[in-house]
């Protein structure tokens, strides 16, 4: 991709930190203008022809740790830096390994090119994790990131893909924070990597591939979304239906994702199907292209195209993702080199570049099947026509009533697991520090927009997004609520007495 022309340049006012603080506020309007722009990312420089393609596949390698109130005097930190402290403590023992981790995709991609393979991998880093290296003074991970991020040698074979700044499910993260996370992690990592690097991410990845069904929650996502300059999101292939509400039929295509509020109004996005559970051994055993070996091209709008195998892992966590990656990928692409140079077959493809080779080869996004979260048909069914607020929270009552397993939580890759039973000591301070900082900031924000470039609206938003981070759930009662409950503490404190 071209240098972008219209892009701000990254200098001395827009810093990586402020005051110690990670950059997520204050240049709204410049990341708005950048992540907007819609010039093509990758092709006028990939080397894939998709006539010689007859399937392909994308991995994704999803990286985070949560920022906690443990340092030396109960500072933030990150967790990595935590568990480095306290190494007897749990798996701490692999905070080693992690860090190799977060930073080691940095020199498989060079190596790979310079033995003449054609790789290609998705990377998604919360901003949680960005940071909290920053703060560790593991700037060193950065830097080596900055080579497939922003060096134009790597660009045609990796992918950033935006997510939710610290790690929020978005079903049950307060309407009015959605945009506010996407656009923390927009800023902060284009303070890291550059405003060139940042209009390059045109895909979202869901913080555990959580997508809200509640109409109104699904709505705003993904309206919040494309005000953003997204493009399309990967989406876990349970957690959508089709507009009848039976089962995707065909999950190698790319969906346009339907969303419908309460109101009748209707938005919508292309999605790329994650397929199967969330088993780290698919990423690091290189299973999707093995999948896509057993496909052949399809037809899509009166042109043949090649289906897309997607998949996304932790790129850390467990033993197989530590140790089995590596080889596993290296081997997949030496594969590849000596059948048609990775690039005819089955090759591998970034979601960005497989939806610009078919768009550009005349699919139209209207061509592809629709979809919608998963419920949502059993909700437009009993409404019909008449769809209003009060229509739809009555068929959701009615439903749940007829039904204990119909629920508006949401659908994630651990569907094993709820993020709303049992955790009331976390959503209801996470809920109402919420509100108090609408309530506090909102009136101030309308008369003062310049308000976000201000040290008292940055701490009081960084405290209201971490405290929606989905580890203080996902790790059970105990130490991580108390942790949440301390963010719910401080944020109040700082909410009113900076306000």
């Amino acid at each position: 991709m071209a240098s972008i022309q219209t892009a701000p340049s990254v200098s001395a006012d827009f810093p990586e930190l402020i005051e110690g603080l990670p950059n997520i506020c204050g240049w709204e309007s410049q990341v708005q203008e950048v992540a907007q722009q819609n010039q093509p990312v990758f092709l006028p420089r990939t080397n894939i022809r998709l006539e010689d393609v007859s399937a392909a596949f994308a991995i994704a390698l999803h990286m985070h740790q949560p920022t906690v109130p443990a340092g030396a005097n109960g500072e933030l930190i990150g967790h990595l830096q935590y568990m480095f402290e306290h190494t007897h403590e749990g798996d701490n023992h692999n905070a080693g390994p992690f860090s190799w981790c977060y930073s080691r995709i940095a020199d498989f991609i060079p190596e790979l090119v310079s033995q003449g393979c054609n790789p290609r991998v998705m990377l998604d880093y919360s901003g949680n994790l960005l940071w909290g290296l920053r703060q560790m003074g593991r700037g060193d991970i950065l830097e080596n990131l900055k080579r497939v991020a922003c060096d134009p040698t790597y660009q045609p074979y990796v992918e950033w893909l935006g997510t939710m700044w610290s790690h929020a499910v978005a079903p049950s993260t307060p309407i009015p924070d959605l945009k506010l996370h996407i656009q923390a992690w927009q800023h902060h990592f284009a303070a890291i990597f550059g405003w060139d690097a940042l209009a390059r991410v045109k895909g979202f990845s869901p913080p555990e591939m959580h997508l809200p069904n509640h109409p109104d929650t699904l709505y705003e996502f993904v309206k919040a979304l494309k005000e953003c300059g997204y493009c399309w999101l990967l989406v876990q292939e349970h957690a959508v239906e089709t507009l009848e509400g039976q089962p995707l039929s065909n999950k190698h295509l790319p969906h346009r994702l339907v969303a419908r509020n309460a109101h009748g109004e209707t938005v919508s996005i292309t999605a790329l199907i994650k397929t199967q559970g969330s088993d780290t051994k698919l990423v690091a055993q290189m299973q999707p292209y093995y999948e896509a070996k057993t496909l052949s091209r399809q037809q899509l709008g009166g042109v043949t195209i090649p289906p897309l195998v997607s998949q996304i892992g932790d790129g850390e966590n467990g033993g197989v993702m530590m140790n089995e990656f590596p080889s596993g990928f290296k081997n997949a692409w030496y594969g590849m080199r000596q059948s048609g140079g990775g690039k005819t077959g089955v090759v591998g493809l970034n979601g960005t570049e497989y939806l610009e080779l078919i768009e550009a080869a005349g699919v139209q996004p209207a061509d592809y099947p629709a979809c919608q979260a998963v419920g949502q048909h059993q909700i437009w069914q009993q409404i019909g026509d008449a769809v209003s607020p009060e229509a739809v929270s009555g068929a959701i009552a009615r439903l749940k009533q007829d039904n204990p397993n119909f629920h508006m939580d949401g659908s994630s890759w651990t569907n094993d697991l709820s993020w709303v039973k049992g955790y009331e000591n976390v959503l209801t301070p996470m809920n109402q520090l919420s509100a108090l900082f609408h309530q506090t900031i909102d009136p101030l924000l309308a008369d003062d927009p310049s308000l976000t470039r201000q040290p008292r609206y940055r701490n009081a938003l960084l405290h209201n997004l971490l405290l929606q981070t989905s580890c203080f759930r996902y790790w059970g009662q105990g130490t991580w609520t108390e942790y949440a409950r301390e963010l719910y503490r401080r944020g109040e404190a700082i909410l009113q007495a900076d306000f």
